[in-house]
This record gives structure tokens, sequence and C-alpha cells, in this order.
């Protein structure tokens, strides 16, 4: 078979051959017949080097196009774990890390060509070696080969919480979390956290650390391993927002005590508008009042209600002995100052109003609406005030009108 390009050069040739040269037939000089083999020698050397040349042109372009593959779908069984937010490429790497398929540009060709490529979730799933591309990325679009499954874990959840939740998802016994949980520091939580400036000793503990958000586990990771996850993910937000060296430089409080008010915010607000102006609140009666006024926030006694393995209860209907436990450290009715530690786990609207809270002279503030909506105050008369519409709304408080 003639390659085409041998047949242009050829051409090439035959158009350019000079009408008069030296040499011609006839001319009976000795020579020309030896000058024109080794010219048509030569001839054939470049024309076979020129042919040779393109196909090894050709074949090294083609590589270049042409994705290495597996055909099939694939034999030994394996679980291989997607991160979360990988791109194609960055899946494509794993999969051929893990042998499941053969090249990286096979695999990002198949997802390319499938509509729902895109689609591909986080997560771990059970995958076979040595697959083809296109059945790599038809099985991890497969709902049933995915592992593990997505555990939404929300804001103002308190640690006891969100271990029944983990466990529920994980299938990892609620205890395992719960020892997990006794060594903040060996989570990934620095000790420079539990610092305080007001004098009072620091709870050490993993609430308020457990960052809520929507975790893919993989399901070899034990309770210390998830636990970890969620203190990494805290970390890097509050990086991200800035909090520790904020808090210090604009608010004087050390980062523990601006998580403290975080959780309590978290934990009163009925609304995000409102969540700046209740740690705002905190701030002024735990630092700006003379003398210090305790919070009285209902939050606190609910708090040590769950720590002691009962329900929570609507604030109207907590007693007067529940908010006043004297055996409650977290007793913020009677006890001026910040409670031991985070009641809760507070979101970044939460962390972003402890960091960077409103402006205002307030001291007093109650949910005036069943949308949760706040009313704030200054003196006790505005906030009687602000209860009687609150009890007029609907909301049930504890001395509202029978």
């Amino acid at each position: 078979m003639i390659d085409e390009l041998d047949l242009a050069f050829d051409e090439h040739a035959e158009k350019g051959k000079p009408r008069h040269r030296r040499g011609a037939r006839g001319s009976g000089k000795k020579g020309g017949a030896g000058k024109s083999s080794i010219a048509f020698l030569m001839a054939f050397v470049l024309l076979a080097a020129l042919g040779g040349g393109v196909y090894f042109g050709y074949n090294k372009v083609k590589g270049f196009f042409t994705a290495a593959d597996y055909d099939g779908a694939g034999g030994e069984a394996i679980q291989v774990t997607i991160a979360k937010n990988a791109t194609l490429t960055e899946i494509g790497n794993t999969l051929v890390d893990s042998d499941v398929v053969k090249s990286t540009k096979a695999f990002v060709n198949a997802a390319d060509a499938n509509p729902k490529g895109k689609n591909i979730q986080s997560g771990t799933y059970n995958l076979k070696k040595q697959m083809s591309a296109e059945s790599a990325v038809t099985l991890l679009l497969d709902p049933k080969a995915r592992v593990t499954a997505g555990v939404t874990l929300r804001e103002g959840l308190t640690m006891m919480q969100t271990f029944a939740l983990l466990s529920k998802a994980t299938k990892i016994p609620e205890d395992d979390f719960v020892q997990a949980a006794k060594d903040p520091e060996a989570l990934g939580v620095p000790d420079f956290w539990f610092n305080r400036r007001d004098n009072k000793q620091a709870k050490k503990s993993v609430e308020g650390f457990l960052f809520p958000d929507t975790y893919e586990f993989d399901p070899k990771m034990d309770a210390k391993a998830v636990l970890s996850t969620m203190v990494q993910r805290f970390l890097e937000t509050t990086t991200e927002l800035g909090f520790v060296d904020t808090v210090q430089k604009n608010l004087s409080v050390s980062p523990f005590e601006a998580l403290i008010v975080a959780s309590l915010a978290q934990a009163e607000s009925g609304v995000d508008k409102d969540t700046p102006k209740i740690a705002r609140v905190a701030y002024n009666r735990t630092y700006k009042s003379k003398p210090p006024m305790p919070l009285q926030f209902d939050v606190t006694a609910n708090y040590w209600l769950q720590l002691k393995g009962s329900a929570a209860k609507h604030s109207g209907q907590l007693s007067q002995k529940e908010l006043d436990d004297p055996t409650n450290p977290y007793n913020s009715v009677t006890k001026t100052g910040l409670t031991p530690g985070p009641i809760d786990n507070p979101g970044r609207v939460a962390l972003e109003a402890a960091m960077k809270p409103a402006t205002g002279p307030w001291l007093f503030f109650v949910a005036v609406d069943k949308k949760g909506n706040s009313a704030f105050a200054t003196t006790n008369a505005q906030h009687d005030a602000n209860r009687n519409l609150a009890c007029r709304n609907g909301v049930p408080l504890s001395n509202c009108p029978k």
C-alpha cells in the first residue's frame, strides 16, 4: 500500500523535473548511468525515510488522541473513595491509582460523553478493577454502588444530639463517639482554644467544635476519625472567617469566650438577622454592664437538662427550679458571666455574629412572634412591653396571662 504523502512527494518531484540539464541522453560522457543509479538509490532511501517518519509520526499523534482503556465490566471487587468536590480529572486519577480504569483520559472522555457524567458525587463506591471507563462512569452514577450515605448536621445541635445522628448514619455505637470526645485535643482542637480572659476555668469539651454541615464519611472510619473530620471543618471555617484574629483584636475576649457567645446566640436566635444583636446582648451583659448582669438565657437550663439525659423544653415550660438549679454549672439565671463552655455547635452565621456583633446598648430581648423575630430593649420597662407583645402574639412565655 502506498502512503498518500509518498504519492504527493512523487508528484511534486515529477512536476519539478528540469527540462534542460547537463549530461543529457546521448552526450556520451561516462558516469551518467552511475550517477543516475546513485541518485535513484538516494531518492529511494529518502522516500523510505520519509515514509517511515510519517508512519512513526502518525502513530505518535494517534497516541495523543487515543486514550488507553480496559474492556468490559472488570474483575476483582474494590472499594474506592471519591473526595468531596473532586474534579473529573481528580476522580480519574483516583480510579487509575486503584487500577479501576486504565487512564484518566479515558475516564474523562467517558464522563463527558455521558449526559450525567458531571453528577458523580463524593463518597465510597463498590467498583471493580480493570473496568472500561464507560462501565466505571455508569457504576459511579448508580446509587446502589454507593457505600456511604450523607448525614446533615444542622446548626445548634448539642454534641449528644450530634453523636446520636452520627451513630445512626455510620452504624458506629453512640458510646464510641462519647469516648472519643473525651479528649478534644486528640481530635485536633488546638490547646489555645481553651484559654479564657475572664478568669474562669474553661470546660474542655468537643462541644462547639463539631461544625454543622453535610458530611460523607468513609465506612472504614472510626468514631475518632469522624469527629476529627468535623473538628477540621470547624478549624477551616474559623480560619476562613479570620475568627481568632478578629475576636482578639476587636473584642478583647478570647476565641473560646466568643465561641461560647456564638453558641448562645445560635440557641436563642429565631432568625438570622437577629443573631448579631443577641450576641451583642451577651457581650453587653457580661462585659459592659456595671456590675455584670447574669445572662438569664433559658437555653442554658435546657443544656443542663440534656447533659443529664433529660429532654429539652420550650422556655415557657421550664420551671423556676430548673432555671435556678444551683447544681447547674451552666446556670445563667443567678450566676454572672459566660457559661463554662459552648452549649451547642454553632454554624457560620452565629460565628460571624459573635465575631462581629451588632452595635447597640441592648440588654434584653424576647421572641415576639411565632416566626422567631425578637424585639430588643435597654430598660426593664421596654422589655416588659415587648414581653406583653409576645404574649398577645401567642408566644408561650412563662408569665403570660392565662
